[in-house]
């Protein structure tokens, strides 16, 4: 933990600190900022950092090896009383700390403090504000390390991509059956073999089923893969590896030599949107120009609208990516939720407009690195659907 760095960034702020609280593991931000493994937790536990002097800790009499691996001041409680008058004396004289909180819970991912507790706090006469900036500061940012990780990742995903795609050819060429999890089976035993991990299994959805954003082919039930159909592969893994973060990507494939034009247009259309997205942020960063995650969503979802699909867009532009393939920096969104913060340097997230009719549905994914001036793309673009049979 890099407490100048945190009371640096508390000073910017006007905080007067940052409060850390858990209980039963519900708050894993805190843990991997704080740099500790989550220990016993069943009585609750406070760790304060002060804009400026020593931190404080908080923690119950038998559990008092929560935050031994912390610098600070340690206080003990057994009596929820104790606790209670021991919390008084952390917060003594600081009328605003940052916490686990998002207001109205609009960033959700953010809101991990129960609304008693911040009522407590609050109780003391302290002002709680959301720590979703600082927490973007220090979860969301990457190492250089994790960049490159992110790029090997991409490459290898990109592979996956093809050889899926390739596999339908052979598997329609040859008169084989194979179905939507048939495919993603396979994508899972490609991630062994390019030491890829992801917590959850891809997304491969044909025709109907690619009009279902988060559809998930079930062993029983998923569709067979045949020429004349649409495919749409959502692929996220990260390297096996300490510190890696996740690629996430979504390509469309038709099965066949020509494109149908009710899909080319609808392709046509989320391309629009996703590079208008994407040219967005690089002109702000170009100029050095804040944006915020609300004003990509705003800038993408206006192309879908103008084209008239707007009702048919039913998801948010883009999530931030980390350690987990959705991560809590900031959101391109002003749909969902409304996401305020600024895209800051060393973060990425996705774009990844879609348009979902009842009989097909069309997206495309791209992953956006940050940078001090600049911000890019970390792979591939698809530029047109893809013909499975050439």
């Amino acid at each position: 933990m890099d407490i100048d760095a945190i009371q640096g960034n508390l000073r910017q702020a006007g905080l007067d600190g940052w409060l850390f609280y858990d209980h039963h593991h519900r708050d894993p931000i805190a843990y991997r900022i704080l740099q500790i493994a989550p220990a016993l937790c069943s009585r609750r536990w406070y760790y304060l950092v002060p804009a400026s002097g020593e931190p404080e800790k908080l923690v119950h009499r038998i559990e008092r090896g929560s935050l031994s691996r912390l610098p600070g001041r340690e206080r003990v409680y057994a009596s929820w009383r104790e606790q209670r008058e021991g919390l008084r004396a952390v917060l003594a004289g600081k009328t605003k700390v940052a916490m686990q909180y998002s207001p109205l819970n609009e960033i959700p991912y953010i809101g991990l403090v129960d609304a008693g507790t911040v009522e407590l706090v609050r109780a003391f006469g302290v002002e709680v504000v959301s720590s979703a900036d600082l927490v973007q500061v220090f979860e969301a940012r990457w190492p250089p390390r994790a960049l490159d990780l992110h790029l090997e990742a991409g490459r290898a995903v990109h592979r996956i991509v093809r050889q899926a795609f390739g596999m339908i050819r052979d598997a329609v060429l040859d008169g084989k059956t194979l179905s939507e999890y048939d495919l993603q089976q396979e994508i899972l035993q490609l991630y062994g073999e390019y030491g890829l991990e992801a917590t959850e299994p891809p997304i491969v959805a044909v025709n109907t089923h690619s009009g279902d954003p988060h559809y998930v082919p079930e062993p029983q039930g998923s569709s067979s893969i045949r020429s004349g159909d649409l495919v749409l592969l959502d692929i996220w893994a990260k390297r096996r590896a300490p510190g890696a973060v996740y690629f996430d990507i979504t390509w469309t494939g038709f099965v066949g030599k020509e494109i149908p034009d009710a899909y080319a247009k609808l392709f046509d259309v989320v391309r629009e949107a996703r590079d208008t997205g994407v040219d967005r942020v690089q002109a702000a960063k170009r100029s050095g120009s804040p944006i915020h995650g609300y004003e990509v969503d705003d800038a993408v979802r206006a192309v879908v609208a103008r084209h008239g699909y707007a009702d048919l867009f039913v998801h948010r532009t883009g999530h931030s990516i980390g350690q987990e393939v959705h991560g809590n920096g900031a959101n391109m969104d002003n749909f969902e939720t409304h996401d305020a913060r600024a895209l800051i340097a060393g973060t990425c997230f996705s774009i990844e407009p879609g348009i979902y009719r009842n009989d097909f549905g069309v997206r495309s994914e791209v992953d956006v690195y940050v940078e001090e001036r600049d911000a890019r793309v970390t792979g591939e673009i698809q530029q047109a659907i893809v013909p499975i049979l050439v």
